[in-house]
């Protein structure tokens, strides 16, 4: 079942909802039926913080000119 986000045409609200085949959207402060979708996107979360990304374009290769020398070459 995908996660819609919607826009009503009707009374300009916003709003998500899990849409299964069978389901006819509708605004749940209008019950307007004139929407705009689009697919929601979705976040992780965790716990313990993330370490901090190397600075540069990549670094991960261990170039010892520092990162992002490799991907100059």
């Amino acid at each position: 079942m995908p996660l819609y986000e919607y826009h009503c045409r009707t009374c300009a609200r916003d709003f998500e909802m899990l849409v299964r085949e069978s389901t006819e959207p509708e605004c749940p402060a209008c019950h307007g039926r004139d929407l705009e979708r689009a697919l929601s996107t979705f976040a992780v979360s965790t716990a313990a913080p993330r370490a901090s990304a190397p600075a540069g374009p990549c670094g991960t290769c261990g170039d010892p000119r520092g990162p992002g020398s490799c991907s100059m070459n």
